[in-house]
């Protein structure tokens, strides 16, 4: 049997996370990390079954389509969703995690996103016959499939950006050989002072063009929240959480989703910004490097 001090429990938290999750997921799943890690037993991957069996039962429950049913569907979705937030701790904790781990973890995701999908809007449609639903479902899926490839794109493109500036930089003897951080990277709160010489800044547009909300971001880092504050665990968690609760799944749904598209939107303006950074500061490299 595993021992640990809720002091290692919470260094398993994420630095940053969805607000959901810090606020109303973590303040539970911690503690319960702490009791079930210690059984050999319990390990991650049968935690991330648990939650995607608890994923199939909230879609079946959804189908129903009465406001009971949805009500029960959405507390199942809930503890699917504590369930795994709790896998990934339980991994950091005993430092047990597997590449087969993820991986399961990530196809089971998907696999209840799109049955609880089908059950919360087929199960709508099926009752009432209004192709609307069908469409409203259609929509959901559009938005976490863009949401998914925006971000796993935007991931592949800032390290390109990485990768060549690191190089860059090395050209030009301004860096040793090792990873290149972003700014954001290595400091709680950007400053306004000097860049340290080994982390390079390509956020200096934003900051300067947005900082209030420059402001909000480090006042919700203290307490873990990012500042993406309709991200797809908020999308996630109204759609089949608090539409069904309230009984307002249509409404809630077409004005989550705009939220969300609008962050992503917001995203996308602050990548392009540091595109436009990291090439004029890749051209004054080049140029350094010539005249070197």
């Amino acid at each position: 049997m595993y021992s640990f001090t809720t002091g290692q429990v919470r260094a398993t938290l994420k630095d940053r996370d969805a607000w959901w999750t810090v606020l109303l997921v973590d303040p539970v799943a911690t503690p319960v990390v702490r009791r079930v890690a210690r059984y050999r037993w319990v390990t991650p991957n049968r935690i991330t079954f648990a939650a995607f069996l608890l994923g199939l039962a909230a879609a079946a429950a959804f189908w129903q389509a009465t406001w009971g049913a949805l009500a029960i569907g959405a507390l199942l979705f809930h503890l699917s969703f504590v369930l795994d937030c709790m896998d990934g701790k339980v991994a950091r904790l005993r430092g047990n995690g597997s590449a087969f781990g993820a991986w399961l973890d990530f196809i089971g995701d998907r696999i209840k996103d799109l049955t609880c999908t089908a059950g919360l809007f087929g199960g709508q449609w099926a009752a009432t016959g209004d192709d609307r639903w069908l469409a409203l479902g259609g929509l959901v899926l559009f938005v976490n499939m863009f949401r998914y490839l925006n971000g796993a794109q935007m991931t592949k493109v800032r390290a390109d950006m990485r990768e060549k500036m690191a190089a860059a930089r090395r050209a030009a003897g301004l860096a040793q050989d090792g990873e290149l951080r972003w700014v954001e990277e290595t400091m709680d709160a950007v400053p306004a002072g000097a860049v340290p010489g080994e982390v390079a800044d390509i956020n200096g547009d934003f900051r300067a063009r947005h900082g209030r909300f420059i402001g909000l971001r480090n006042a919700l880092r203290r307490y873990r929240i990012r500042p993406h504050l309709v991200s797809g665990i908020e999308f996630q968690m109204f759609v089949f959480i608090v539409g069904p609760l309230t009984n307002q799944v249509a409404i809630v749904t077409l004005v989550t989703g705009a939220l969300l598209l609008i962050f992503e939107a917001g995203l996308i303006y602050k990548l392009w910004l540091s595109t436009r950074s990291f090439e004029r500061q890749m051209a004054t490299l080049r140029e350094s490097v010539t005249v070197g």
